[in-house]
């Protein structure tokens, strides 16, 4: 499987957050997710990973990996019917769910899981602070790390893209508790209701066997 120089942004950037001197919370709250102020090395890490737009179509060299992905695929293809009913929609959103969290270091069914959570797999869902998306991204996060078109939030693999590389930044600053990083990802930090939602949907999309 090759991601290429996008995996070593993460890389660089999980090893830069770790830092003590990484970041600096702003007193401002800007809807569900606070926004932060990071230092340049992790920015610019971060934003090669959000511009990387490469296709979300994965190299998968080994067989019993592939077949897991081939059934991976099917199965929750199954499951999402009712969600998203138009089968190439619906394929085309879970090929880059798996990319995208993969690509991040995530676990494709937590993605999932939050996903259900945050929009119940609504393209065009928009919170009433304006977060938007399937992962409900908050659009200053386009002129931290993006380009400050907020409009590609409701593009279906920008919008993953975002969500993905800023829950893999929480998770990194909270050195993998997940409880932890849920909570900072919703602006709930050390709450139990979110984290508890997430792992719960998680635990539901995870394949089967």
């Amino acid at each position: 499987m090759i991601f290429g120089n996008t995996r070593e942004a993460y890389k660089i950037c999980a090893r830069l957050v770790t830092s003590s001197f990484l970041i600096v919370c702003l007193h401002a709250q800007a809807g569900n997710q606070q926004e932060i102020a990071l230092a340049d090395s992790v920015r610019v890490a971060l934003a090669h990973a959000i511009a990387d737009g490469r296709p979300p179509k994965p190299d998968i060299e080994d067989v019993s990996e592939r077949t897991r992905y081939l059934r991976w695929l099917d199965e929750m293809s199954q499951r999402l019917q009712k969600k998203i009913s138009d089968p190439q929609m619906r394929q085309e959103f879970l090929e880059s769910v798996w990319y995208e969290a993969t690509r991040a270091g995530l676990d494709p069914a937590m993605v999932l899981g939050l996903i259900q959570v945050e929009s119940a797999f609504r393209k065009y869902a928009m919170s009433i602070v304006g977060a938007r998306g399937y992962m409900q991204v908050m659009p200053f996060w386009t002129r931290v790390i993006g380009d400050s078109d907020h409009s590609k939030l409701f593009q279906m693999q920008a919008n993953l893209r975002y969500g993905c590389a800023i829950l893999r930044m929480y998770i990194d600053m909270e050195k993998g508790n997940l409880y932890l990083a849920l909570g900072r990802y919703n602006g709930s930090r050390g709450r139990p209701d979110y984290p508890n939602a997430v792992l719960a949907a998680w635990n539901r999309w995870k394949l089967q066997g």
